[in-house]
């Protein structure tokens, strides 16, 4: 029998071919899982790490915001950050400092305080024995008016640590808020030995000094605070009060114009400038401010208040009784509570009603006035004769 060796060759070589196709195959198959892998793997790895780090620049971004007194910066970046790490103790020092001090920057920032109470509020219920979180939330309370709180908590933080600077301002503010200004001066002082906090210290500083009436000494310690960072516009405003205490008006006017310089919209300086001018018997400037205040706040009773108060000092009696409406009005509107209203807006435009010889309105706002108060105990009083408003024949029901 012969051996077919064209046939055997071609036999062993598709074998070989097979075999070889085989392998390939599989060394190509494993390279792919390979780069899949790796990829995966480094995929996984960028998802881990973009998160902190970004989260990191948010921190970051919020404290260089707060540095140049962009307020709604920090709190917008601090907030970021700390939603994605809830338990970042500086982050939340940081909002609650950023969202405080917001809150005494405009006329419509109050909020912002109930804001950092909820905040410090929430975050000591998970952190109950933490010196950084009592601290803040004690500053919280301060803020808030909630002094005897504040002290307690305040208490406890330096319990654990002694010299937590915040949480000795916390206590200084605490004890000035209930009329303690000596002992309030004692623990300021004592906060400023620290190097941290020290906006927070000479500002509490400050605070006492005005508490007991030193003036000069308030100036100064305001003064420290504002050269640890010029660009937060809240200790102008304070700056201005202390300098308007020892008759300084140029100085007060230009801690206003700097609010203007680094918040060009800020309304509460304008108020302030308004009030000025009219201290300083510039009526026209005084009316020009309060009506820049109007325009840009048109809800803010305050701002119609004092625009009318400066038409009715200016012999402007219709003016006046129509911005006075307006205040009034908004107080009603607005559900402001019966104690805390301004009884002026009633009184002094029942005053313009009055010199107008417009008896409807003036009725109107006297028998409003009467109705508001008749469950409430105001101190202010507004009387007409039984037989009614002087030249007005209806009388008052």
């Amino acid at each position: 029998m012969r051996i077919q060796r064209n046939s055997s060759r071609l036999t062993f070589r598709r074998q070989r071919r097979r075999r070889s196709g085989c392998l390939s195959l599989a060394v190509l198959i494993g390279l792919i899982l390979g780069v899949v892998a790796l990829s995966w793997n480094w995929l996984g790895v960028r998802l881990r790490i973009a998160s902190p780090a970004a989260n990191s620049e948010s921190l970051s971004a919020a404290q260089m915001a707060f540095e140049r007194g962009d307020l709604d910066g920090a709190v917008e970046n601090a907030r970021r950050f700390l939603t994605a790490n809830p338990e970042h103790e500086e982050a939340l020092l940081l909002l609650a400092r950023a969202l405080i001090y917001r809150s005494y920057s405009d006329y419509d920032r109050a909020i912002d305080r109930d804001v950092a109470l909820e905040l410090t509020t929430e975050a000591l219920a998970t952190f109950p024995n933490t010196p950084n979180v009592l601290a803040i939330h004690a500053y919280a309370l301060q803020a808030a008016g909630r002094s005897v709180e504040a002290a307690r908590v305040a208490e406890q933080a330096l319990e654990q640590d002694e010299n937590h600077a915040l949480a000795r301002v916390a206590r200084g503010l605490a004890y000035g808020g209930v009329g303690s200004f000596e002992v309030a001066l004692r623990e300021s002082r004592e906060a400023a030995g620290q190097t941290d906090w020290q906006i927070e210290s000479q500002r509490a500083i400050a605070i006492s000094y005005s508490d007991l009436g030193d003036y000069k000494q308030a100036i100064e310690a305001i003064e420290r605070a504002i050269s640890v960072n010029r660009y937060l516009t809240p200790l102008y405003f304070e700056r201005a009060l202390y300098a308007l205490q020892i008759g300084d008006a140029d100085s007060a006017s230009a801690a206003y114009y700097q609010v203007l310089t680094y918040a060009p919209d800020n309304v509460k300086a304008r108020l302030r400038l308004c009030e000025l001018s009219s201290l300083l018997r510039e009526r026209e400037t005084a009316i020009k401010y309060c009506a820049e205040v109007t325009d840009r706040a048109p809800s803010w009773s305050d701002g119609w208040y004092q625009l009318g108060m400066e038409y009715f000092l200016q012999g402007n009696f219709a003016e006046a009784q129509s911005a006075l409406h307006r205040c009034s009005s908004l107080q009603v509107m607005q559900d402001v509570p019966v104690s805390q209203r301004r009884f002026e807006c009633w009184y002094l435009q029942g005053q313009a009603a009055e010199i107008l010889g417009d008896c409807p309105n003036l009725i109107a706002t006297y028998n409003e006035f009467r109705a508001m108060t008749t469950d409430s105990a105001v101190q202010q009083r507004w009387t007409y004769p039984p037989e009614g408003p002087a030249g007005c024949v209806t009388q008052p029901s």
